[in-house]
């Protein structure tokens, strides 16, 4: 599991750094599944989940939604039967943040632990 779980969102503001070419290719190989995409010209961190059911893929929607609150850091969930998809990305500064990777490694282990 990656250590990145073990770290706490820090609060940002607009003027917050995005995460450099060379820090995002680091904190990648912690959360190795995740795709960086561009949305609306703004990088986030983008994964598909695969879930048995409706109810699984809700239960875990719910999870993801949890760890949100919990760090008062909220992503774009699309909940499908059998899948949800979850993207990352700091609103405040339009891009990739530290951030994000902890969470996306946050919404791994909670995958894991279903």
């Amino acid at each position: 599991m990656s250590e990145l779980t073990k770290q706490r969102c820090e609060a940002c503001s607009k003027d917050a750094p995005k995460v450099t070419s060379d820090e995002k290719q680091t904190l990648l190989k912690d959360v190795p599944d995740w795709k960086v995409v561009e949305t609306d010209g703004e990088e986030q961190l983008h994964k598909v989940f695969k879930l048995k059911n409706f109810a699984q893929a809700l239960a875990f929607t719910n999870k993801v939604g949890d760890l949100a609150e919990a760090e008062d850091h909220h992503p774009a969930i699309l909940l499908e039967y059998g899948k949800v998809t979850v993207s990352w990305w700091t609103h405040a500064i339009g891009g990739l943040h530290k951030n994000d990777f902890i969470m996306a490694a946050k919404t791994d282990a909670a995958y894991q632990n279903l």
